[in-house]
């Protein structure tokens, strides 16, 4: 009879070999698809990035990558959504996406997911997958194993040094800055992204109840937590540039704007943004990253396959690259994308650490510990109410 730790050991080895051959069947299944990655196609670095990952994985596995560009994810999921609708379910024309928070919770609740996948990919053992990981929620949902990481993202703001002593140190403290400083500072609009983003950050710290936000967002509860926010904005809000009255498009405007000297502060969702434009041109090399007391909203990307995705094997392939150390830190480079990794150093080795710790830094590059606590995205519902109700306040004039 074999001992307890002989029979584990010979069953952890049956897994590992069964894991081996079940993925040696993706991996033949693959050669030769041209997988269909719709991602947001506004940064030409990402864009940059995505085409040296086909490269990549067309010479390594025959898996050519073909990025769809996006202006809204909305855009690839009402896609998945019509071919549900006609019956379509099979050869999708969607293979990847790039998805957030309420577009995730939108296709999971309509069962336009395939998966559970992550943990059937190889380099998923270099996650944290542990309950309430970061890898393991979005925006309060539930990843259960739907999607795979595959970039962090963190909400910084950027300033020019040379003309900025002390930045706000919270966000009620932007109020008193803006009336300091007037028509100095302006933030996208909420119907993008980053604009929203700017909202939910003030909400995070002007809430009573910071709790609630955690849960789906009912008209009574969001009426008592965004009540603050009103105030405040109210406050900021003709001491914004152009009086707030005209907002940029999206964040490459207002980095421009920041360029320009119109204006003082910029806003990202990625830590290595300035450090990134600063070696691009487009920006001075005074600029820094600074972020509120307690914290920004931070986030982890995800990557996922529709439920009738043509080239599903395809995906993994491209998901499974995602997470590759080489990979990782390869995009980690600011040289190259400046995103921080997913994967957890602890189960790294170490020459794989010190890739990491070779990477090039920059003065605009926060460190971690200069980024301070990564705070919790609130719930989806709670942006959608949020852009809502700005728009019904602020753009009836």
């Amino acid at each position: 009879m074999r001992k307890p730790f002989q029979a584990a050991l010979a069953l952890a080895f049956l897994a590992t070999g069964a894991l081996a051959d079940d993925w040696q069947t993706t991996l033949d299944a693959a050669r030769g698809q041209t997988v269909y990655f719709n991602a947001w196609g506004g940064d030409a670095r990402t864009n940059a990035f995505i085409a040296w990952a086909s490269e990549q994985t067309r010479a390594r596995h025959g898996v050519t990558i073909r990025q769809v560009k996006l202006t809204d994810t909305a855009e690839a999921v009402t896609r998945v959504l019509s071919e549900k609708a006609a019956g379509q379910d099979r050869n999708g024309s969607v293979d990847l996406i790039w998805i957030n928070g309420p577009n995730f919770l939108s296709m999971k609740n309509q069962g336009l997911l395939f998966g559970p996948f992550v943990t059937d990919l190889p380099n998923a053992r270099y996650l944290d997958l542990s309950p309430g990981s970061a890898n393991t929620v979005d925006f309060t949902t539930p990843v259960a194993g739907m999607e795979s990481p595959w970039r962090l993202a963190r909400f910084v703001f950027t300033y020019d040094s040379a003309r900025m002593d002390a930045p706000p140190a919270s966000m009620a403290g932007f109020v008193e800055w803006a009336a300091a400083h007037p028509g100095r500072m302006t933030h996208p609009d909420p119907s993008n992204f980053m604009g929203a983003t700017f909202l939910k950050q003030a909400l995070l710290e002007l809430t009573p109840d910071p709790a609630l936000l955690q849960q789906p967002a009912t008209d009574d509860s969001f009426a008592t937590a965004s009540a603050p926010l009103w105030v405040w904005y109210d406050a900021l809000r003709p001491n914004l540039w152009r009086g707030g009255k005209v907002l940029p498009e999206n964040e490459s405007i207002q980095q421009q704007l920041l360029n320009d000297g119109e204006i003082d502060i910029a806003m990202s969702f990625d830590p290595a943004s300035a450090a990134a434009a600063i070696a691009q041109g487009l920006l001075p090399d005074t600029a820094r990253v600074f972020v509120p007391q307690g914290g920004t909203i931070g986030n982890v990307s995800f990557v996922a396959i529709p439920f009738n995705a043509a080239h599903r094997e395809g995906a993994m392939v491209v998901a499974n690259f995602l997470l590759d150390p080489e990979t990782q830190a390869h995009m980690q480079n600011i040289e190259v994308l400046g995103s921080y990794s997913v994967l957890d150093p602890a189960r790294l080795d170490r020459a794989t650490r010190k890739a990491f710790e070779r990477l090039p830094s920059s003065p605009a590059l926060p460190t971690r510990t200069q980024l301070g606590p990564t705070l919790l995205e609130p719930h989806a519902s709670w942006m959608t109410r949020l852009t809502q109700a700005w728009a019904e306040r602020y753009t009836r004039e």
